[in-house]
């Protein structure tokens, strides 16, 4: 899931870092002047490096610039627990840092800065922005305020009329990405301020040389996000385009720009290059329904029929606007065009999405209505279509599973005294339809299983659903396993809740080996999911099994290559453990090497081979000068339900599962009071309390209330 403060996009053109330095060099003289000055000009990484290095003091530190494996805003989170479990500090510090991905995008080859470097943070959010004042000299450091990054860049300057030099690209940089940023990212399409005239012939004087497509690129993003490149450009960056990326067209920046101008102005040849695009990706298909033809509509159906679900959005937005405006309809005819193509359930999911957005979409223009309010109208609106007679029931079915965790949403938003978001819909009418969705709820959720195909993230959103599991859902699970087209995702998912529960069987096995085999051993990242790898689960039920085919897989494991599953191996000791394995675990978990498992593995072993809840194994290690703190305090809360243990690499701030498991280890009477002084730091920390909004599934107003008011109550002495 995008973070707070993270951009949507990285700059497609040419290093600007590098441009700026061969301005000022082609400025000095001679070539030999030219690479003298550039050696002893420290590089822009070198001084925002220094001025870093000077910072922290008084509650508050900064972590070391980063390396590939603090790659993620979670790794720097993890790297924070760590240094501050190092130096001991166990008051209230905060702490700022940027990871390899902002890395990446803000510094070029030459170390010279070509965008905003995001310094994210942890703790309170005055003390991180009196820690890292103004920025370095020559630079600035802006406040994203208390849900997002710092944001460090250049000072640049303007003209008269608010232009940039043009031979400043970090100015230039600056210019473009204001005029890229649009009046409100909630809506849909994207809409972006009028251009004035000086602005507006600043760009095109830009595009005067088509052939430097590099520098082209965003001069033309620029205008044509306001219809404004004109026929003369267009006929211009054409072959331009065409012959520098002959077989990569999509890998121009500005390629989606130049082909909505062709649309839009009729282009001879504007067909022949959407062909050439050869896909119609979502992409594309997006470009084409921005210019509603028949043309486009008929391109679009064609690959939406063919099984691909990207293009099915498109598809709904031209057939309203060329055939079938009502939405609802629109939609239930586009069902049934994919139901008799048999294509693939993900289509299905495409289309519901697609009509949920259109519908909120339509609301908010028609009601001038806010995003929040959007939100709660389209939870109603996916209440609504579950008991529809207009939709197909697969789409019923659909809005049915959507609106398990958003009915409360509705019914609090009905009641709420005063003003609501769903002013206008009517408080009796709302209720009657959450009256409505209840009655057919179950019948029509029987064996329905959530889409394992989707972002990992939201498969971990419905997670705490399956802490219990019926006959039903075992079913479903089983049937996945065994559909050949369940990819490791998927696989991932379902077996981890069938062995956990203990109710995977020799079936599930033979289900998948030999003829899975192939797929298995494929390399998987599992860093932000609930599971391990289905590999590792798999060979776990077999060892336990003592199935023939646990030999084998135990080969597999120990054998030279993959050199990927080299990490994973000893999380299989998890299967058939024996005190041997317990050792092996136990070594890797005292060592300095980095941990994916392995301790929370070992946990579950001990306590299998010595009979007792894993949480009092791990209570045990508390103040283990070999253990990690930090990696302790994640398994702690990991294993307090064995039946469902969290594999997630680190205390998940925004997940229902944690904050339940955190609520049980601090209220575990068998536990010590450390351990569960852990669980209610947790519980302290947890979005929950901190960020309701970043919580998901997100919570009702009457959740977080109960939330605070237990943790109020924790923090009551006792008589």
């Amino acid at each position: 899931m995008p973070r707070a403060g993270e951009p949507s996009s990285t700059d497609p053109g040419e290093d600007p870092g590098e441009r700026r330095e061969q301005h000022v060099n082609d400025a000095a003289g001679a070539p030999a002047a030219r690479r003298r000055a550039a050696r002893a000009r420290p590089s822009d990484l070198a001084l925002i490096t220094a001025w870093w290095q000077g910072l922290g003091g008084d509650g508050f530190l900064v972590l070391p610039p980063p390396n590939r494996g603090r790659y993620t805003q979670s790794d720097g989170h993890e790297d924070a627990a760590e240094v501050l479990a190092e130096r001991g500090l166990t008051g209230p510090v905060s702490f700022a840092y940027w990871h390899w991905q902002s890395h990446g995008r803000a510094f070029g080859r030459s170390s010279a800065l070509k965008g905003e470097l995001l310094l994210h943070w942890g703790g309170d959010h005055t003390t991180v922005a009196a820690g890292l004042g103004e920025g370095p000299a020559g630079f600035r450091v802006v406040d994203g305020g208390p849900q997002g990054a710092f944001r460090l860049d250049r000072i640049t300057d303007r003209d008269e009329a608010g232009l940039p030099d043009p031979a400043d690209p970090d100015g230039v940089r600056q210019f473009l990405d204001a005029l890229d940023e649009p009046v409100d990212r909630s809506a849909s399409p994207l809409r972006y301020r009028p251009l004035s005239p000086v602005e507006a012939a600043w760009l095109h004087e830009r595009l005067d040389d088509p052939q430097d497509l590099a520098a082209a690129t965003r001069f033309a993003v620029s205008l044509e996000r306001r219809d404004g490149l004109t026929p003369d450009e267009t006929e211009r960056l054409l072959p331009a385009w065409r012959a520098e990326y002959e077989e990569r067209l999509t890998a121009w920046g500005a390629w989606a720009e130049l082909l909505h101008a062709l649309l839009r102005t009729g282009h001879a040849e504007a067909w022949e290059t959407v062909d050439a695009l050869r896909v119609i990706d979502s992409r594309v298909a997006a470009v084409v329904s921005r210019v509603p033809s028949e043309r486009g509509l008929a391109v679009v159906r064609e690959a939406a029929l063919a099984g691909f679900r990207a293009p099915v959005h498109a598809w709904l937005a031209l057939h309203r606007s060329l055939h079938e405006p009502d939405a609802v309809r629109a939609a239930a005819a586009l069902a049934a065009e994919l139901a008799a193509h048999d294509v693939p359930e993900t289509s299905m999911h495409g289309l519901y999405g697609a009509l949920i957005e259109a519908v909120t979409a339509d609301w908010r223009r028609e009601t001038g209505a806010s995003y929040h309010a959007g939100r709660s109208y389209a939870d109603l609106a996916t209440v609504r279509f579950a008991t529809d007679d207009r939709l197909p029931r697969a789409l019923r079915v659909l809005a049915a599973d959507a609106a398990r965790d958003r009915v409360e949403h509705v019914r609090e938003e009905a009641l709420r005294p005063g003003q609501t978001d769903l002013d206008g819909v009517g408080t009796v009418g709302v209720l009657a339809a959450v009256d409505r969705y209840e009655a057919v709820r179950d019948g029509l959720l029987s064996a329905v299983g959530p889409e394992l195909t989707g972002s990992e993230t939201k498969l971990a959103d419905v997670w705490h659903r399956y802490r219990t599991l019926t006959d039903v859902d075992v079913r479903w699970l089983r049937d996945r396993v065994a559909d050949p087209t369940t990819g490791l995702q998927g696989l991932g998912f379902c077996l981890e809740l069938l062995v956990a529960h203990g109710l995977a069987t020799a079936s599930d096995v033979e289900a998948l080996l030999p003829r899975r085999l192939k797929d298995l051993t494929k390399k998987y990242r599992t860093t932000y999911t609930e599971w391990r790898h289905p590999l590792v689960t798999l060979t776990c039920l077999a060892l336990d099994l003592d199935h023939p085919a646990a030999g084998k897989l135990v080969s597999w494991w120990n054998a030279a290559r993959p050199l990927w599953k080299d990490e994973l191996r000893l999380l299989t000791h998890l299967g058939a453990p024996d005190e041997a394995k317990a050792a092996e675990l136990w070594d890797f978990v005292t060592s300095p090497a980095h941990d994916v498992g392995q301790l929370m593995t070992w946990v579950l072993v001990r306590a299998r081979l010595d009979g007792e809840h894993p949480l009092l194994v791990a209570d045990r290690l508390i103040g283990n000068p070999d253990i990690r703190e930090y990696v302790l305090r994640r398994v702690l809360i990991g294993v307090a339900d064995p039946e469902q243990p969290l594999w997630h690499y680190a205390v998940d701030p925004r997940s229902v599962c944690w904050w339940r498991r955190a609520q049980e280890v601090a209220e575990h009477p068998g536990l010590s009071p450390e351990a569960r002084a852990v669980g209610l730091s947790v519980a302290r920390e947890h979005y929950l309390i901190r960020y309701p909004g970043q919580v998901s599934p997100a919570p009702t107003e009457a959740d977080r209330a109960k939330a605070v008011a237990w943790l109020a109550q924790q923090d009551t002495p006792k008589p």
